[in-house]
């Protein structure tokens, strides 16, 4: 593996959700220069993922110190945790800077914090959604650590729980930051899981949209853990195209399954046959997205279920499966 700019397999080429018009005038900004390297052998980037890394290069200070504010406000802004109640703190990530992930993760912080009574305990990571420049903080592995530090000084450990959304492109060893030509990094199934050791977030909903996304099953497992992921560890997922308003799993999961009331498991079931389905309907090579949801963590997300809203959200922006229809 040479560089940290891993492309999925991409099928879809839309403009949705905000106005057309908005995106023709807007450029966000572009993958156009090579990462800087970090090693000759693919240990050194395993190694490079599993330390949590990140390069970045050309900030301008003043751009930094902009980003730094944005960052403290959001994290400033986090509600106390309710006593006697489970509360649900919220973080939608996306760690490529492709509009298409800004998009998704924007959406996926509506939906979960609506579904799970969030409000005011989320926080979105991501750079533009393709309409004009971010005014959200960056989508980093190192914004991560630091909102999961700060929902870990806020949290009740024994009765409130972690509900983490990452979206972007996937490599075998992990989840990958490439934020234009600005920020290069990868986060690893053993990085995300030390960090959320080290902070005593046991309970916690983790739900990655990515390539070869299954690896973070077997790192991230225990009891009061529930994850779901795009893929299998040995698969690509699909519609990461940087136009697309949606993932092929974002789009079902996030955009269908989790807008109703129902329990994670039947969400899950639900997102799992739509990706099946429009990936027989595209002759792709399935993804196997997988599911796993602990014992102790079935107990704590129904807590949660029980304050979601009756009514059945809207799907929003193109459907994911909008050039198959075409082909």
């Amino acid at each position: 593996m040479a560089a940290f700019r891993i492309i999925c397999v991409v099928l879809l080429v839309g403009l949705a959700g905000a106005s057309t018009a908005q995106r023709l005038t807007y450029r966000a900004p572009q993958h156009t220069r090579a990462p800087l390297p970090v090693g000759a052998t693919p240990e050194d980037f395993v190694a490079f993922a599993n330390g949590g890394m990140q390069i970045e290069r050309d900030r301008a200070p003043d751009d930094e110190l902009a980003e730094h504010r944005r960052l403290v406000t959001a994290l400033d802004g986090l509600l106390p945790q309710r006593k006697g109640m489970v509360d649900a703190y919220v973080v939608s990530i996306a760690l490529d800077s492709d509009p298409v992930f800004g998009r998704e993760a924007r959406e996926a912080a509506k939906v979960l914090a609506r579904r799970y009574d969030a409000a005011g305990r989320t926080i979105v990571l991501a750079g533009s959604d393709g309409t004009g420049p971010s005014d959200l903080p960056r989508g980093s592995p190192g914004h991560l650590a630091l909102a999961l530090a700060r929902i870990a000084e806020l949290i009740d450990k024994s009765e409130d729980g972690l509900v983490l959304y990452t979206t972007s492109h996937g490599a075998p060893i992990g989840i990958i930051y490439n934020d234009a030509d600005q920020g290069y990094g990868a986060i690893s199934p053993n990085r995300l899981a030390a960090v959320l050791g080290a902070l005593g977030v046991d309970r916690r909903l983790v739900i990655v949209s990515a390539c070869y996304s299954g690896s973070f099953v077997p790192a991230l497992a225990n009891a009061d853990t529930a994850i779901l992921t795009a893929s299998a560890g040995d698969r690509t997922s699909f519609g990461c195209q940087s136009d697309n308003d949606w993932t092929f799993f974002g789009d079902a999961l996030i955009n269908h399954a989790l807008r109703k009331a129902q329990p994670l498991a039947a969400a899950s079931a639900e997102a799992v046959a739509l990706v099946g389905q429009w990936e027989q309907q595209g002759r792709l090579k399935p993804s196997l997205p997988q599911v796993l949801i602990g014992d102790r963590a079935t107990a704590w997300l129904a807590q949660l279920d029980r304050r979601t809203p009756a009514a059945t959200t809207a799907s929003v922006g193109r459907p994911a499966t909008a050039l198959l229809d075409q082909r």
